[in-house]
């Protein structure tokens, strides 16, 4: 239950446009077991990425495991089948992640955006406005 609190918390801090993770973000990070610091990390490095490049996106939330689990090995990252919403709409995403051993600082992000989800997929996703 801890576990999902923060990883909520990480996600609403996560939407907010900042220029460096903020000392609150790192302490929420900090309270999460290795392997889903990574993965919110990442996660929220995806969005961050996403909402500062020049396209048409706004995303406010990413789901790394939609269409395919994420493979993590150490520090790395790779998440295939990964989605993202973005004006209540659900985007396809793939990207690769390398972050610090301590998986607080993102060292390396590359990622590609998909199509558009189609709204009579979600439910079968687990996906919602």
């Amino acid at each position: 239950m801890r576990a999902l609190a923060c990883a909520f918390t990480i996600a609403i801090m996560a939407a907010c446009p900042t220029q460096a993770m903020d000392r609150s973000l790192v302490r929420q990070f900090e309270k999460l077991d290795p392997q889903t610091r990574l993965e919110q990390r990442c996660d929220t490095e995806a969005m961050e990425r996403i909402g500062a490049d020049k396209n048409r996106f706004k995303p406010d939330k990413v789901i790394a495991y939609t269409f395919a689990d994420p493979v993590m090995k150490g520090d790395k990252m790779k998440a295939t089948g990964a989605v993202f919403r973005s004006k209540g709409d659900w985007y396809k995403l793939a990207f690769r992640c390398k972050t610090d051993s301590e998986h607080l600082e993102v060292l390396s992000f590359e990622y590609k955006i998909g199509e558009r989800v189609p709204r009579e997929n979600w439910d079968q996703l687990y996906l919602y406005p």
